[in-house]
């Protein structure tokens, strides 16, 4: 059992832990939020995001806190919508509902986290200086394409059903970011092909089982005979999909196989334009294995998982994988 605000609080320590910034940045942010909030009026402070001021994360929220705040069993899942809530509380049995992608203001914050991409991009050899700038017209265009969501409804069906909620984004996500990297990573001298890396991901249970229902990893860019080069896992966190003319900067830096959870057809051609192997994991399989790192550290803490929506792979130790 936990308590629904320390699980919250619990994803946020897991996130910033897996995040590529370091932890000297996410503090640094966090105080200019606090300074800035400070310096404001009143009246502007009243419309302040004040979860933001210890949450680095605009896509991580919760969405409605329940009267029960003490929680034995939730329902998870990547997409957990009104739907979902109303299957949570028919259900009887559930205390919370915990979902991946952003509903409600964590939804309209998705772009804030876009700028987390800058620091990817540098890893991968890219200035600082040209990742920002070749950013920031995504980030206003997923700005623009939020703002006119129906993003009150789920916030409502939550509040009517007194059903705990939250949504837990860029957390799961550098998680997942994480894993696959160091996975990757970890095979060294063995991938030489594009062909090896999907082979290596086909190593983990989450990719196994996508595969089984006929969503395996795929190369969308090169050839499983292609010579693999350097491997950097580019699209697995920062909100959403970036600014394609990215791409052309990866394949300068020394980049030859990008591995992505999704790809847009436009973002592929281009990639494919600067001669990268493209590799897409599998969008449902990637979010379940960041969601799944979070999950497991409920679980150690006696919270019984019920998925929902998403490949339920537990790595707590003396637990059967479901």
């Amino acid at each position: 059992m936990m308590n629904f605000k320390d699980m919250y609080d619990l994803a946020i320590k897991i996130g910033m832990d897996a995040d590529p910034r370091s932890k000297a940045e996410l503090t640094d942010m966090l105080k200019k939020r606090k300074e800035a909030y400070k310096k404001l009026d009143k009246k502007k402070q009243e419309y302040f995001d004040m979860a933001s001021l210890d949450n680095p994360y605009y896509d991580t929220r919760i969405l409605h806190e329940g009267k029960n705040k003490k929680v034995k069993t939730i329902l998870s899942g990547i997409d957990m919508e009104p739907t979902d809530l109303v299957l949570a509380a028919q259900l009887g049995n559930i205390d919370a509902v915990v979902g991946h992608h952003p509903e409600g203001p964590g939804l309209l914050g998705l772009g804030n986290d876009m700028p987390l991409q800058n620091s990817v991009m540098h890893e991968c050899g890219v200035p600082i200086n040209v990742a920002e700038k070749i950013l920031h017209p995504r980030k206003s265009q997923i700005d623009r394409g939020v703002h006119p969501t129906n993003f009150i409804r789920p916030l409502h069906t939550a509040e009517l059903l007194d059903m705990n909620y939250m949504c837990l984004h860029t957390v799961a996500d550098n998680n997942a970011y994480q894993f696959v990297t160091k996975h990757i990573k970890s095979k060294g001298k063995k991938i030489k092909t594009v062909g090896d890396i999907v082979d290596a991901l086909m190593e983990i249970p989450e990719y196994q089982m996508a595969s089984k229902l006929g969503n395996a990893p795929m190369i969308v860019s090169g050839s499983a005979e292609s010579t693999a080069g350097r491997v950097e896992a580019t699209e697995f966190t920062g909100g959403t999909s970036g600014n394609e003319d990215i791409y052309e900067k990866l394949s300068q830096a020394g980049v030859g196989t990008i591995i992505s959870m999704h790809m847009s057809e436009k973002h592929r051609k281009e990639a494919e334009k600067h001669h990268l192997n493209v590799v897409v994991a599998g969008h449902m399989a990637s979010d379940s294995i960041g969601l799944n790192l979070i999950l497991d550290a409920y679980e150690a803490k006696g919270v019984k998982i019920v998925p929902c929506g998403m490949f339920r792979v537990s790595r707590v130790k003396g637990k059967k994988k479901k």
